[in-house]
């Protein structure tokens, strides 16, 4: 291996270090109790590789969220036409069961719900991005205004988002278990019904 590989997989080792660490203070303390000192220790490395790889802790905290969030991974590629009602409640399904199981996620809407800073404002712009881009595309793959996918998945996506953050707290939501997956299986169903009754409005 030449200098050059080994010093991007030592760079690429080391961000992965940190982003690692990170999480790890985030599950156990929430966003707001993490300072570089704390991430220096918990991870071993110096502080200077932090500013030099990520610019600021602001800079390592959102390429942290970059990494673990639904929307800002979602996948490029798009299904035929015919494919597109399954591909999309799979695609919701998935994002309700990695919100119920993270408690970072959990937390991260938590945080933005409650505070304003410079990190949530870059996520925000970020994910707002992403799910434009995602509405923009199946729109065109069925030939319908974006407008109208958009109102559909802002419901479907806020409902979701609601009930996994409620489930901590709140067990029961209009006489839906949400605790169990039994209430969530309720949940999808749902969701499923809206799906097919958009798209047979669409054909």
């Amino acid at each position: 291996m030449n200098k050059v590989k080994s010093s991007e997989h030592d760079r690429d080792a080391t961000e992965s270090r940190l982003i690692t660490a990170v999480g790890q203070m985030i599950e156990e303390n929430g966003f707001e109790k993490i300072g570089i000192n704390a991430v220096a220790a918990k991870s071993g490395v110096s502080k200077i590789l932090i500013y030099r790889y990520f610019g600021s802790m602001d800079g390592l905290i959102t390429a942290y969220i970059r990494k673990n969030d639904f929307w800002l991974n979602f996948p490029d590629d798009f299904p035929l036409k015919e494919e597109i009602p399954i591909f999309l409640k799979t695609v919701f399904h998935q994002m309700a069961c990695q919100l119920r199981h993270s408690p970072m996620l959990k937390r991260l809407y938590r945080w933005e719900l409650s505070a304003s800073n410079n990190i949530i404002e870059v996520v925000r712009r970020q994910r707002e991005a992403a799910g434009n881009e995602i509405i923009s595309n199946i729109s065109k793959i069925m030939q319908c205004e974006p407008k109208d996918l958009a109102a559909i998945a802002t419901i479907i996506t806020s409902s979701i988002t609601y009930l996994a953050m409620l489930e901590d707290n709140c067990n029961i939501y209009n006489g839906i278990e949400l605790d169990d997956d039994h209430g969530w299986q309720q949940i999808t169903t749902g969701i499923d019904m809206i799906i097919d009754n958009t798209f047979n409005l669409l054909k």
